[in-house]
């Protein structure tokens, strides 16, 4: 996969829009891009289930967009829906990987969502991107953050 419109968000569009939630509702058109995603696809680990991996950490990465920032794929105006949103993807991605078996990768990007979160808290947002860089990397290529 390469960065370009590589079609990973406009699936996960099409999943949110899928549940019929309130979040159905927020779905914008395909985001764009999606570089996380490809680099976990492109990696050993994720050999078979491309795919699946580049999904899996472009729900969860949109999820900490709709935390910290504005989402590519989900833009609800009401804040508490955001959020309420940001968890949904957190959890759509981890419950995949779950259920890949990959509990090694679950391990690294629930370390990413805590490394973020406390990135931003302690007023070094900048840190967050190379962070999501370094686990997408270890997610498919089967090394720890």
């Amino acid at each position: 996969m390469t960065e370009g419109r590589d079609g990973t968000l406009a699936a996960l569009a099409a999943r949110l829009r899928e549940e019929g939630t309130l979040i159905a509702g927020a779905v914008c058109e395909d985001g764009g891009r999606a570089p996380l995603g490809a680099a976990a696809a492109a990696g050993p680990r994720a050999t078979g289930r491309e795919r699946d991996y580049a999904l899996l950490v472009e729900a969860i990465h949109e999820g900490y967009l709709l935390h910290y920032a504005e989402g590519r794929v989900v833009r609800p105006e009401d804040p508490d829906l955001a959020l309420l949103a940001g968890d949904r993807l957190y959890a759509l991605g981890l419950a995949r990987l779950a259920e890949i078996g990959d509990l090694d990768a679950v391990v690294v990007l629930a370390d990413v969502i805590s490394d973020c979160a406390r990135a931003h808290a302690e007023g070094r947002p900048g840190d967050a991107l190379a962070a999501w860089r370094s686990a997408a990397a270890a997610v498919g290529g089967g090394s720890g953050v």
